[in-house]
């Protein structure tokens, strides 16, 4: 099954070279390992946009739509055999010491 592991970081974050040195040795480890299916960053909250539909009508605000301390950052999917491994390299990413990593099982959408 694949597990999404989210990241949330501080917004006011600024985590240096050596966090995404560690984020890059942890895909290399998951993709030796056979447990990489994808990994991605994302730019700063600030650049982000949300889209909301009311009544019809298209509502876009600047930033992320939630107010809060935290903000999504990126994202890892591993290919795992059960919720306990996912966890296992969720807990081996940096995030998971100044943030916090979300794991949850991907579901596949029907056709």
């Amino acid at each position: 099954m694949e597990y999404m592991c989210l990241f949330y970081v501080p917004e006011d974050a600024s985590p240096g070279p050596e966090v995404y040195a560690e984020c890059i040795a942890v895909a290399e480890e998951a993709h030796r390992a056979g447990a990489m299916v994808n990994a991605r960053g994302l730019e700063d909250a600030s650049s982000a946009t949300t889209v909301r539909i009311r009544d019809g009508k298209r509502l876009l605000t600047d930033g992320p739509f939630a107010e809060t301390k935290e903000v999504l950052s990126g994202f890892f999917i591993f290919e795992c055999a059960s919720l306990d491994e996912a966890i296992a390299w969720a807990s081996k990413l940096p995030q998971s010491r100044y943030g916090s990593v979300e794991v949850r099982p991907v579901r596949a959408l029907d056709h």
